[in-house]
């Protein structure tokens, strides 16, 4: 995958994945792809997220990425792992040229104008709007639309299944990111059969 952009082609929604245990990483990632959601952001929150980036890539399908890159270690050690994208909850210029130097292609978080300013100067015009509903969601957005004609967007944060599609009805958003395609409980539990469940729901959502 040469751009971030690549990845709406596969869907509406990229879950937001928390692996705490290893085991949970291929089969968690196996019922996601059976539901039709192909694209997967691991986060780089757990101390297993990397292992389990290298074993849900063996996944046949399976498109995963590294979430919750903030530094330039952070993607290399994402790129080593077998990511093919990165996600980052902000934007600096150092993890811009880390992933660039290292061949990662960065869906970068931006709050602000400023900050889409900072992206763009960088290239980077697929933006992740972060925290997308405590930073003013879908108000803000078509805010953002006016002076920023030429970006689009993947609003993470706070959204759900109910409130995902009226993200996806404006222009200028491609995709929508979440965390409810993968409920704790249900991962915890192995309830691999609600998690595919979910994730057809989400792919079932319109751009």
């Amino acid at each position: 995958m040469n751009n971030t952009l690549d990845l709406v082609t596969h869907g509406p929604v990229i879950p937001v994945i928390v692996i705490d245990r290893l085991e949970d990483a291929v089969p968690l990632a196996q019922a996601l792809v059976a539901g039709g959601v192909k694209v997967l952001e691991v986060t780089l929150r757990t101390p297993v997220a990397l292992k389990a980036i290298e074993a849900m890539s063996a996944v046949e399908g399976a498109i995963v990425g590294a979430g919750t890159i903030r530094s330039a270690a952070d993607a290399r050690a994402a790129k080593a792992a077998g990511a093919v994208f990165g996600v980052s909850p902000g934007y600096t210029a150092e993890v811009g040229a880390a992933c660039r130097e290292v061949g990662l292609p960065l869906l970068p978080g931006v709050a602000t104008a400023s900050e889409v300013m900072a992206a763009q100067a960088d290239g980077l015009n697929f933006l992740k709007f972060f925290p997308a509903t405590a930073a003013g969601g879908i108000p803000m957005l078509k805010a953002l639309a006016g002076p920023f004609p030429d970006v689009v967007f993947c609003p993470t944060g706070g959204i759900s299944l109910a409130t995902a599609p009226d993200f996806l009805a404006l222009p200028n958003v491609k995709v929508c990111g979440g965390s409810w395609l993968t409920p704790a409980d249900a991962v915890k539990s192995g309830d691999w059969a609600r998690i595919t469940q979910l994730a057809a729901e989400a792919g079932a959502l319109r751009r």
